[in-house]
């Protein structure tokens, strides 16, 4: 199994929306790349520095890293800077965090192709992970137990299932 770190907005829609796909085989809600002390959702809102992220295992021999990437440029904004939908502020933000440097390269050539076929530079963060630390319980698969929560990604995306 293979990790990424994905933030593309509220984190509740993004887990949702890889939790459809063969070969995804986990994933838990978070907060990534902010200071080195664990926060609550209320910290996060109050502009601790982390972003809301999605962390998800993956079985590379179903699933590679490039088609992953590219569902996750379907689900967000990449210009937009610390907004996603309705949802503003820095735990918002857009990036792509690795935890192995062999991720890197084909991080690099997912992002070159989406910044040609946007022709401009992206707002979307690539970095390596810096830290995560699951979110409460009651955020982890929030739209499955709250099937009417607020979205910013489309219904129609949530029910792809490839």
């Amino acid at each position: 199994m293979k990790t990424i770190y994905l933030a593309g907005g509220c984190f509740w829609g993004v887990q949702k929306f890889f939790d459809q796909f063969d070969g995804v085989l986990s994933t838990e809600v978070g907060y990534a790349n902010g200071p080195d002390e664990a926060p609550s959702y209320r910290d996060v809102c109050n502009s601790s520095g982390h972003a809301e992220t999605v962390k998800i295992g993956y079985d590379p021999e179903k699933i590679s890293l490039t088609a992953l990437l590219n569902d996750y440029f379907l689900i967000i904004d990449p210009l937009s800077v610390n907004r996603q939908g309705n949802d503003t502020g820095i735990q918002y933000r857009t990036g792509i965090y690795y935890s192995e440097e062999s991720q890197l390269p084909e991080i690099e050539a997912v992002m070159k192709e989406q910044e040609e076929k946007i022709g401009a530079k992206l707002a979307v963060e690539m970095e390596a992970l810096k830290n995560f630390f699951s979110a409460e319980e009651y955020h982890q698969k929030y739209l499955d137990k709250n099937p009417g929560g607020y979205c910013h990604i489309p219904t129609a995306m949530l029910h792809l299932k490839k």
